[in-house]
């Protein structure tokens, strides 16, 4: 059936939303970058075209009505269905068209997807790849809001609203420049490794949520960093050129160690190594380009 003229847009739904969540107008405005007066005017324009009061405004804040609580449900559903009107037609966007959206962790993106990728489109000329380079946490947010079809992870949490495919086995190690005191020692204490400053991955990245479950099992705080950095080749050419030690994938140093400028210590009672997983969203139907480069990837 049509719906009425005066069908309320769903922003201003989503919009009441927050101010029930949030039990104010003034902290929904800000969730949703708009001024305290144009989200009053919004809310007060819904309850204008509803014919009902949605809202008890106070000092204090404002809460839903008994008739709010209810709308605020119905809304909801409303929304989430919008979600996957919205995720469908993402989707069908990119059959259509034969691109297959993927972002990828870094030590995915850059050691292990470009020759995975290049055998996928070699007897494909008419599809393409779009490959955004992210830490773990962001691949996820991203999959969750649809704006890519499949994602690579390193991180070691649960992710229960993904399914996966392990993909490959990576292991991390610890290295130092060959200047460093520690390159002339046979082994180090992992108390040792937990109490030195460290040159990490920045927060939400996969390689820095294994080390410090690592440690936590063994009993550590997260180590402290000398210097935070937002990719796996800027830690390497610091620590090369530094005087600190990290840890890090073993995909990307291989060469560094087998060239001489990195040396990997032992340290007794370390030993890490992580799946890196495919993962795409439960919800909906993964799109064909996806499921045929899955089919073409390791499954361990």
């Amino acid at each position: 059936m049509p719906l009425p003229p005066t069908f309320p847009e769903l922003a201003s739904l989503d919009l009441f939303l927050s101010v029930v969540r949030l039990g104010s107008v003034s902290r929904a405005a800000a969730a949703h970058q708009v001024s305290q007066p144009s989200a009053s005017s919004r809310i007060t324009n819904l309850e204008r075209q509803l014919g009902i009061t949605l809202l008890e405004r106070s000092t204090t804040g404002s809460r839903p009505t008994p008739e709010g609580s209810v709308v605020a449900g119905w809304a909801e559903g409303v929304l989430q269905a919008a979600e996957q009107l919205a995720t469908g037609v993402d989707a069908l966007r990119s059959e259509a068209t034969g691109l297959l959206r993927i972002a990828a962790s870094f030590t995915v993106a850059e050691y292990l997807l470009p020759p995975w990728l290049e055998n996928f489109l070699r007897n494909r000329p008419e599809d393409s790849v779009a490959l955004d380079v992210a830490n773990s946490a962001t691949v996820l947010e991203r999959l969750d809001a649809g704006t890519i079809d499949l994602g690579f992870i390193e991180s070691p949490l649960p992710t229960p609203r993904m399914n996966s495919q392990v993909v490959a086995i990576d292991e991390l190690v610890t290295v130092v420049s060959p200047q460093h005191p520690w390159a002339r020692r046979a082994a180090i204490p992992l108390e040792a490794l937990a109490t030195t400053p460290l040159i990490l991955r920045e927060k939400g990245s996969g390689t820095r949520e294994a080390l410090e479950a690592e440690l936590e099992q063994h009993g550590y705080e997260p180590p402290a960093s000398v210097l935070e950095l937002g990719s796996t080749s800027a830690v390497r050419v610091a620590v090369i050129n530094g005087n600190s030690p990290t840890v890090v994938s073993r995909l990307a140093v291989a060469g560094d160690i087998d060239a001489g400028s990195l040396v990997p210590i032992e340290v007794p009672g370390l030993m890490i190594q992580r799946q890196l997983r495919a993962t795409w969203p439960k919800r909906g139907a993964l799109p064909p380009l996806a499921r045929a480069l899955l089919k073409q990837l390791p499954d361990l």
